[in-house]
Protein backbone atom coordinates (compact mmCIF):
# COMPACT_ATOMS: atom_id res chain seq x y z
CA UNK A 1 0.00 0.00 0.00
CA UNK A 2 1.24 3.65 -0.54
CA UNK A 3 2.03 5.76 2.17
CA UNK A 4 -0.94 8.30 0.97
CA UNK A 5 -2.09 10.53 3.92
CA UNK A 6 -5.92 9.73 4.21
CA UNK A 7 -7.44 13.04 4.66
CA UNK A 8 -5.72 13.96 0.58
CA UNK A 9 -8.23 15.59 -1.78
CA UNK A 10 -9.36 13.45 -4.45
CA UNK A 11 -8.19 15.64 -6.91
CA UNK A 12 -4.26 15.86 -5.93
CA UNK A 13 -3.84 12.08 -6.95
CA UNK A 14 -2.25 11.02 -10.15
CA UNK A 15 -4.13 8.00 -11.85
CA UNK A 16 -1.45 5.67 -10.81
CA UNK A 17 -1.93 6.51 -7.17
CA UNK A 18 -5.66 6.29 -7.41
CA UNK A 19 -5.53 2.91 -9.48
CA UNK A 20 -3.18 1.75 -6.89
CA UNK A 21 -4.94 2.37 -3.90
CA UNK A 22 -8.15 0.84 -4.99
CA UNK A 23 -6.71 -2.57 -6.08
CA UNK A 24 -4.83 -3.10 -2.69
CA UNK A 25 -8.02 -2.38 -1.34
CA UNK A 26 -10.13 -4.61 -3.74
CA UNK A 27 -7.51 -7.15 -2.98
CA UNK A 28 -8.40 -7.08 1.07
CA UNK A 29 -11.55 -7.25 0.62
CA UNK A 30 -11.41 -10.44 -1.95
CA UNK A 31 -8.88 -11.93 0.35
CA UNK A 32 -11.36 -11.23 3.20
CA UNK A 33 -13.77 -12.86 1.52
CA UNK A 34 -11.78 -16.17 0.29
CA UNK A 35 -10.56 -16.56 4.05
CA UNK A 36 -14.21 -17.19 5.13
CA UNK A 37 -15.17 -20.93 6.17
CA UNK A 38 -18.61 -21.56 4.85
CA UNK A 39 -21.15 -24.22 6.62
CA UNK A 40 -24.05 -26.12 6.40
CA UNK A 41 -26.09 -27.31 9.13
CA UNK A 42 -27.84 -30.71 9.33
CA UNK A 43 -28.49 -33.64 7.01
CA UNK A 44 -30.75 -31.59 4.73
CA UNK A 45 -27.44 -28.63 4.31
CA UNK A 46 -25.30 -31.83 3.23
CA UNK A 47 -28.14 -32.80 0.88
CA UNK A 48 -28.18 -29.41 -0.54
CA UNK A 49 -24.73 -29.14 -0.89
CA UNK A 50 -24.44 -32.65 -2.64
CA UNK A 51 -27.16 -32.32 -4.56
CA UNK A 52 -29.09 -35.50 -3.43
CA UNK A 53 -31.73 -36.75 -1.20
CA UNK A 54 -31.62 -36.63 2.41
CA UNK A 55 -31.33 -39.86 2.29
CA UNK A 56 -28.37 -40.59 0.43
CA UNK A 57 -26.72 -37.57 1.89
CA UNK A 58 -27.47 -39.27 5.32
CA UNK A 59 -25.77 -42.83 4.02
CA UNK A 60 -22.55 -40.68 2.85
CA UNK A 61 -22.58 -39.10 6.41
CA UNK A 62 -22.64 -43.00 7.98
CA UNK A 63 -20.09 -44.34 5.73
CA UNK A 64 -17.68 -42.39 7.14
CA UNK A 65 -16.27 -40.76 4.24
CA UNK A 66 -16.42 -36.93 5.05
CA UNK A 67 -16.03 -37.51 9.23
CA UNK A 68 -13.20 -34.82 8.66
CA UNK A 69 -15.94 -32.39 7.41
CA UNK A 70 -18.03 -32.90 10.30
CA UNK A 71 -18.46 -31.97 13.91
CA UNK A 72 -21.36 -33.19 16.00
CA UNK A 73 -22.69 -32.67 19.20
CA UNK A 74 -25.93 -34.27 20.09
CA UNK A 75 -28.32 -33.79 17.14
CA UNK A 76 -26.28 -30.82 15.62
CA UNK A 77 -24.10 -31.18 12.46
CA UNK A 78 -22.35 -28.90 11.09
CA UNK A 79 -20.53 -29.57 7.96
CA UNK A 80 -17.55 -27.39 7.00
CA UNK A 81 -18.43 -27.49 2.87
CA UNK A 82 -14.46 -27.04 1.66
CA UNK A 83 -13.86 -30.14 3.49
CA UNK A 84 -16.57 -32.30 2.87
CA UNK A 85 -16.29 -31.72 -1.36
CA UNK A 86 -12.47 -32.50 -0.99
CA UNK A 87 -12.47 -35.36 1.04
CA UNK A 88 -15.54 -36.80 -1.55
CA UNK A 89 -13.48 -35.60 -4.34
CA UNK A 90 -10.38 -37.65 -3.16
CA UNK A 91 -12.30 -40.79 -2.26
CA UNK A 92 -13.66 -40.62 -5.53
CA UNK A 93 -10.48 -41.09 -7.21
Amino acid sequence: MNNLDPNTPLFKLTLQELKSELMDEFQSQFLTLLSKKKYEYGIKGLAKILGCSRAKASKIKNSGVINEAIFQNGKIIVIDIEKALELLNKNKE
